[in-house]
């Protein structure tokens, strides 16, 4: 592949900046990123085949090879995306909100922040964020109180899903791309994970006092028929997935699909009899799936590919190591990029510009990308899936969320990192 950097990647460049900027002010546009990215893929990849460095045929190569590591992570998030919803339709979520009966405001802030620590380490951390707000609402009147525990439930699902193969999407792309393995990620990266969540609790901490109003009662038939048996399961089918790779070998999205086709067979077998349970079909709830953040990762893992077939990552690699040349620093900027740009381009690149004969699988560079790339977005609440999410829900403002809760994701942040190192 060759690593000099012509015309067309400079225009490739060029087009990569402008689309990434305009997915990044989305808001203010008003055009959905996930359109922007896909296009901006694809003129990526056109440019890549009139450059005549390459011949036709090893463009074709070059795509095929890249679009069967892409196509891995697709498959993989549809089939997480679907269970976790199959588990959503059928209201499995209200047994947490259900074992949650406090009035302590700090009392509050730990526990539910705990409890999306773990559950973002079988979920992801913006469906995580999702149903943690969604309980909130149910458990406290509106106010600041309220949103200073929804950034903690932020930070928390971040940190969470960072230790886990399949608790966050960048976690996920190193796990699936071979730079990590299942238990030695879980082993490393949990101790730190949990360290950025406490202390990043124990900051926010200085800012709740006193109780909330009474809990209103709970409702005690809230789930769906058999909504408790596909809650167990769901988890059960999710928590599988390593455990699948170890023992069959086969690619993670494999043991997901697997996973999947259980939990379709079993809705089915005890659905299909009645006329009133049409919207428990996994048909039916497919058709709530986020499918276009699916799509966005499409388009923004070809794009870098295109960029990496390009030579440009290698440039660029060579650059930062000329430049840089610590690989801890490197790792580190990443995770506070991440902050700023989604993490998502960000892990991608790291992937695609440092080769796994210099940093073999396991090695601490890779474990320490996980770690940055899954907490630093937590820093501002732009800078991760969960913190958008948030942000949308509870109509949370930039400069609030910078005030009140920035400062203690960045020493969260920086915690995991002193005990990452501590350990090393």
């Amino acid at each position: 592949m060759e690593t000099n950097i012509s015309i067309f990647s400079l225009l490739m460049i060029a087009t990569f900046v402008l689309g990434y900027f305009s997915i990044t002010i989305e808001h203010v546009i008003k055009i959905n990123k996930t359109s922007i990215a896909l296009l901006m893929a694809i003129v990526c990849w056109i440019l890549q085949f009139i450059n005549t460095v390459e011949s036709h045929e090893n463009n074709l190569t070059y795509l095929s090879e890249h679009l069967a590591d892409v196509s891995q992570v697709i498959f993989f998030l549809l089939g997480a995306l679907t269970i976790v919803e199959i588990i959503s339709a059928h209201r499995g979520f209200e047994i947490i909100s259900n074992a949650i009966r406090m009035r302590s405001k700090k009392a509050l802030l730990w526990a539910l922040s705990f409890i999306a620590f773990f559950l973002s380490s079988v979920l992801d951390n913006l469906t995580t964020t999702i149903v943690m707000i969604t309980l909130l609402r149910k458990l406290t009147d509106q106010g600041e109180d309220r949103l200073i525990l929804g950034g903690a439930i932020v930070i928390a699902a971040n940190a969470g899903g960072a230790w886990t193969p399949i608790g966050d999407v960048t976690t996920t792309m190193l796990w699936i791309g071979g730079q990590l393995s299942t238990i030695a990620v879980m082993k490393t990266l949990f101790l730190p994970s949990f360290a950025c969540l406490i202390g990043s609790l124990a900051i926010l901490s200085f800012s709740l006092k006193g109780n909330f109003k009474e809990i209103p009662p709970v409702e005690h038939h809230q789930l769906e028929p058999m909504g408790n048996v596909v809650f167990w399961l769901g988890i059960a089918s999710l928590i599988f997935v390593p455990i699948f790779k170890i023992t069959t070998g086969l690619p993670p999205f494999m043991g997901m699909i697997f996973g999947l086709g259980l939990m379709w067979l079993f809705t089915d077998m005890v659905h299909n009899r009645y006329d009133d349970r049409e919207h428990l079909l996994v048909p039916n709830i497919m058709t709530r799936i986020d499918v276009s953040s699916v799509l966005f990762f499409l388009g923004i893992l070809l794009s870098i590919d295109a960029l990496h077939t390009a030579g440009v990552l290698d440039a660029l690699s060579s650059w930062m190591d000329r430049k840089i040349a610590n690989s801890d620093t490197i790792a580190i900027i990443i995770g506070l990029a991440s902050a700023i740009i989604d993490n998502v381009p960000l892990v991608a690149a790291a992937m695609g510009m440092y080769e796994m004969t210099t940093y073999p699988i396991d090695s601490s560079f890779w474990h320490l990308v996980a770690y940055c790339a899954g907490t630093g977005g937590s820093i501002l609440i732009i800078g991760s899936a969960a913190g958008v999410a948030f942000m949308g829900l509870e109509r949370v403002q930039f400069f609030w969320y910078v005030r009140r809760v920035g400062f203690a994701a960045f020493v969260g942040y920086f915690a995991g990192i002193g005990l990452f190192k501590l350990f090393e």
